[in-house]
């Protein structure tokens, strides 16, 4: 079996996993520009030098994840194969970037077609321009994982094969829960409006950041936030990473959410003279 050559532009913030302790949503373009969904992914739990970023390039072998319907989604075969060699920059007004993301690969700006489309199971990853950003909202969500299943993943060692080294659900410290669900309000070319929740790292590591700097006080730090995604990422050429959730995929009216962010800057037009 081939490697195959990723770029990953996706990394949702890790939710709790009974086998797994936490996954993390990986999902990347090839070269073709076709997407892939990598998952599970336990990815805090990786060394060091497997960890990668968004948009390194990562080699590795891939198998049909039979267990998730989504025609995108993959498993590592090996996940230590993913290791980062090599990365895109954002040289020459992020030249490389759009060529893949915005030119080989399909960018949509229909939700209907979108919505058509994951419950026919024809697609579930896609790149989405939003016609209009309307606002950005805030909710407030239960600040701790559920109990329930964070014993669950604690006791499932026991439930293992004997030779499995299971001893890290000891003693693994569980990422904090993101305490507020952060969504745009949009609206597509043809006039459908939409709110769908942002599910990227990024996200949440802003938050925590922004709630350091502001010494604990919540109010500053969602400030912060709803700066950085509505007065600066709309001062950019804004577009969305959406995916479907597994649970979703065929059976919601709308199963698409925000999975990450491309702020690109506005390709400069070249003057005549």
């Amino acid at each position: 079996m081939e490697k195959q050559r990723v770029l990953i532009t996706v990394k949702t913030y890790p939710t709790l996993s009974r086998k797994y302790g936490e996954t993390v949503c990986t999902a990347g373009v090839r070269k073709d520009g076709t997407w892939v969904r990598i998952y599970p992914v336990p990815f805090r739990r990786l060394d060091e030098k497997e960890q990668y970023s968004k948009f390194d390039w990562v080699e590795c072998r891939l198998q049909r994840n039979t267990v998730d319907v989504r025609p995108e989604t993959y498993r590592p075969v090996d996940q230590h194969e993913l290791v980062p060699v090599g990365e895109m920059d954002t040289s020459h007004n992020w030249s490389e970037r759009r060529d893949l993301l915005l030119k080989k690969s399909r960018v949509y700006d229909n939700l209907k077609e979108l919505i058509a489309g994951a419950k026919a199971n024809q697609i579930s990853l896609a790149v989405f321009k939003p016609a209009r950003i309307h606002d950005f909202i805030v909710e407030e969500d239960e600040r701790d994982w559920d109990i329930n299943k964070v014993r669950e993943m604690r006791e499932a060692s026991r439930q293992h094969e004997l030779f499995e080294d299971n001893t890290w659900r000891e003693t693994f410290r569980v990422i904090p829960k993101l305490p507020y669900k952060f969504s745009y309000r949009f609206e597509d070319a043809s006039g459908k409006k939409s709110e769908q929740q942002i599910l990227d790292w990024e996200i949440g590591a802003l938050y925590w950041n922004c709630l350091n700097r502001a010494n604990g006080d919540e109010r500053t730090a969602i400030a912060k936030v709803r700066q950085k995604y509505m007065d600066e990422f709309l001062k950019k050429d804004l577009h969305l990473f959406l995916g479907t959730t597994q649970q979703w995929h065929q059976v919601a009216p709308n199963p698409w959410v925000i999975i990450g962010v491309l702020p690109i800057p506005h390709e400069k037009q070249l003057g005549l003279f």
